[in-house]
Order: C-alpha cells, then sequence, then structure tokens
C-alpha cells in the first residue's frame, strides 16, 4: 500500500542575486506577484493538493518568510478598530492557511543540500517539493498532478516541462519512456547537458514527490556542478536504484526566479484579476502601441 503524502518541503533559503538590489532586504520570495507574494501562491497550491505539513527550508535573514503566514497582532487590532473587515479576514486567512515550520539551511551548498536539511521534519514517509521561482497555474494544481501519478506507482515522480529548442542546456533534462498520456518512465536525468547533447527537451520543472529513500542518496550524494550537492544528481541514482517517473505538467508555468518571467507572472496574474484586468489589459496594449 501506497503511504500518503502529507508534507511539502519549500527550498526558500537562496540569496536571490539576479533580483539585487531589492532582494538586499526582500526575500525574493516575498516580491510580490501584483499584491500576493510568491510564496502564498506555492503555499495555496499545496493546500488545495491537500498538503497542510509545510516545512520552509530558510537561511538567515528570511524569518519574513516565516513572519508572513504569523499572527500579526497589531495589524489585526488596528483593522479590526478601523473597521477593515476584508482585509482583517485576508490577513486572518494567512494564519490558517497551513501549518508551518522552518529548518535552517546554515551554509549555500545547493537544492540537495537543502532538502537533505529537512530530513528530521519529514521523518520516514514520501514528501512533496516546491521550488519558489517556478508558478505553476493548472486545474489539478501542478503538484496535485504528481501527487497522482506517485499515488498510482508508488514510486519518485518529477514534474516536467518542454523547453524550447537550443535551451536545454540551462535545465536538467531526462529521458524516458511514455506509459500513457503525460506520464514517463524515466531511465536517466542529465543536470544542464553539454549543447546539442541533451537527451530529450522535457525539463525537470520545480515540482516533486519523493519517497524517504532518497535522503541517504543526498547524504552521499558528491557536489557536482558549481560545486554544490545537485538534487538532480541524488534523483538520477534514484531512478537507477528503484524507479523514477515524471509527467508533463498541464498549464501554464512562470519562472518567477527570471526578471523577465518575473515580469511576465505579474502581468499575467494581474490579467486575469476582475478588479484591475481592464485596466491593466488596457494599460499595456497602450504601452505596446507607443513602443
Amino acid at each position: 500500500m501506497v503511504k500518503p503524502v502529507r508534507k511539502a518541503v519549500l527550498p526558500v533559503a537562496g540569496i536571490g542575486t539576479r533580483f539585487l538590489p531589492v532582494t538586499k532586504a526582500v526575500p525574493k520570495e516575498l516580491l510580490p506577484i501584483v499584491d500576493v507574494p510568491a510564496i502564498q501562491i506555492n503555499v495555496e497550491e499545496c493546500v488545495s493538493s491537500g498538503l497542510r505539513d509545510l516545512i520552509m527550508v530558510t537561511s538567515r535573514g528570511k524569518d519574513a518568510l516565516i513572519d508572513y503566514f504569523d499572527h500579526a497582532g497589531e495589524l489585526e487590532d488596528l483593522l479590526e478598530r478601523k473597521g477593515k473587515q476584508a482585509e482583517l479576514a485576508m490577513v486572518r486567512r494567512l494564519n490558517d492557511l497551513a501549518q508551518i515550520s522552518a529548518v535552517r539551511q546554515p551554509e549555500t551548498r545547493g537544492l540537495g543540500h537543502a532538502v537533505l536539511c529537512a530530513r528530521a521534519a519529514v521523518g520516514g514517509e514520501p514528501f512533496a517539493v516546491l521550488l519558489g521561482d517556478d508558478l505553476f497555474e493548472g486545474n489539478p494544481p501542478g503538484i496535485k498532478q504528481l501527487l497522482d501519478v506517485y499515488a498510482k506507482y508508488g514510486k519518485g515522480v518529477v514534474g516536467l516541462w518542454e523547453v524550447p529548442v537550443g535551451q536545454e542546456h540551462l535545465y536538467g533534462i531526462v529521458d524516458g519512456e511514455p506509459v500513457g498520456g503525460d506520464v514517463f518512465r524515466l531511465n536517466k536525468l542529465v543536470e544542464k547537458p553539454e549543447p546539442g547533447k541533451a537527451p530529450s527537451r522535457l525539463a525537470i520543472a520545480g515540482r516533486y514527490v519523493l519517497p524517504p529513500e532518497i535522503f541517504p542518496i543526498l547524504a552521499n550524494t558528491q557536489p557536482g556542478r558549481g560545486g554544490e550537492i545537485q538534487l538532480t544528481d541524488a534523483l538520477a541514482t534514484l531512478c537507477a536504484s528503484d524507479g523514477l517517473y515524471g509527467v508533463r505538467l498541464r498549464g501554464e508555468r512562470f519562472d518567477a526566479g527570471d526578471r523577465a518571467g518575473y515580469v511576465l507572472a505579474v502581468l499575467r496574474y494581474a490579467l486575469r484579476r476582475s478588479d484591475i484586468g481592464a485596466a491593466v489589459r488596457a494599460g499595456a496594449e497602450k504601452l505596446l502601441r507607443e513602443t
């Protein structure tokens, strides 16, 4: 019987150098997508997928991420006194979204090391991993698509998306065989292959569902590209020893860790808003005509 997945790990310890200077003082995960930070979008993806026990892997200077989902007594009292009930409900909703805890990554040693830091908090059960740089809009949500595949096969699952020709060397790429629909049984994974040597155009997106067996593999994974412990390297070992599946995610993906991708994400979410969508569309069309 396949164990249910109850927990999710959100690695948020990165410095965010691509967004300097603002990330000198503000965690990149709190940069707003209109008026909702990227981290909230990912937390809500977890909750809507049935995951409410969330573990953030943070670092020094990122306490604001935990504070964001904590009670803010002074602010709540102020909103209540001013009769701003809608705003008060919005703030209080954040407190009750999920059970959020934090563990520290004491030094920057890569994504694989960040996941390994959550080992004690996860325990001996399967868990999800969501990267804050990747935002998905889909029905069902991105991580739920992986959870469904895990429930069927009982093996680790990675999210996949098809990258443009010539960009394969920028991503972790997989080689696999289709087993039905958008699901693949994976044969190998390559972290940022040399140009022209990628086994496919299917790249690893920022969504994973992993068995607890990944932890001892991570503990024995040597630093790879960039001198860091790469999660992809550990997944390659897991793929060879226990098997691994991939699912091509249905929906829209935004790379909020890239400046252009971030702006596009803000624009897309703004256009879908009933309160500002029409004004944003008109303004964007005017800018395009004048550019």
